[in-house]
């Protein structure tokens, strides 16, 4: 009996624990053929590199066939690792809340290196948001429990850091290239 019990356990460990839903950040359809849900930081090299990764095999497949694919976005700030993490995840939480998280979300991936208060809030102006009220929301941590939200279904999936992938709900641990990610994609698409 104990056998069995350990081994549902080690599968649930790579199986999404919390499906996606309108809450999420999301690109495309819930209802597409194949459901990306990306656990990221945004000063991770890892998860800038598969940023690029994904934006890729999203180019290509909506040049195939709409609704093929749906990119969810949680956050999986590791601010041991990362110091500015945690407030580019709010950066980008405060940006979606003016209707702008993915746009906020790349500027962030291309400027990992640059996510101080005074880039923050350049980004937010650059996006044209109301700055004062991006300032406030970051100042006032309007947006950390949907942040740690994101943070404990990451480990209720088994994740344990940035970045992780779940292919129609389940964790995808090939390497991060085009040339391993893409033939998971395709074959979850069918």
């Amino acid at each position: 009996m104990s056998d069995n019990i350990s081994a549902q356990a080690t599968d649930d460990r790579n199986q999404l624990a919390v499906l996606p839903s309108q809450r999420d950040r999301r690109q495309g359809s819930l209802n597409a053929k194949v459901v990306l849900v990306e656990y990221g930081d945004y000063q991770c090299p890892r998860c800038r590199e598969l940023h690029t990764l994904i934006q890729t095999m999203q180019e290509r497949h909506n040049t195939s066939e709409q609704n093929d694919l749906c990119l969810v976005y949680r956050h999986f700030p590791q601010p041991q690792i990362h110091p500015q993490t945690q407030k580019a995840a709010a950066a980008a939480e405060a940006a979606a809340a003016q209707g702008q998280f993915w746009q906020m979300h790349d500027i962030l991936f291309a400027h990992q290196q640059e996510l101080g208060d005074g880039y923050l809030a350049e980004y937010a102006d650059n996006l044209g948001l109301d700055v004062t009220q991006f300032v406030r929301d970051l100042y006032k941590q309007v947006h950390i429990a949907r942040i740690n939200e994101d943070i404990e279904s990451g480990l209720q999936s088994g994740v344990t850091a940035a970045p992780a992938l779940f292919i129609n709900g389940i964790q995808y641990s090939g390497r991060w290239n085009i040339e391993q990610l893409k033939p998971a994609i395709v074959a979850a698409s069918h």
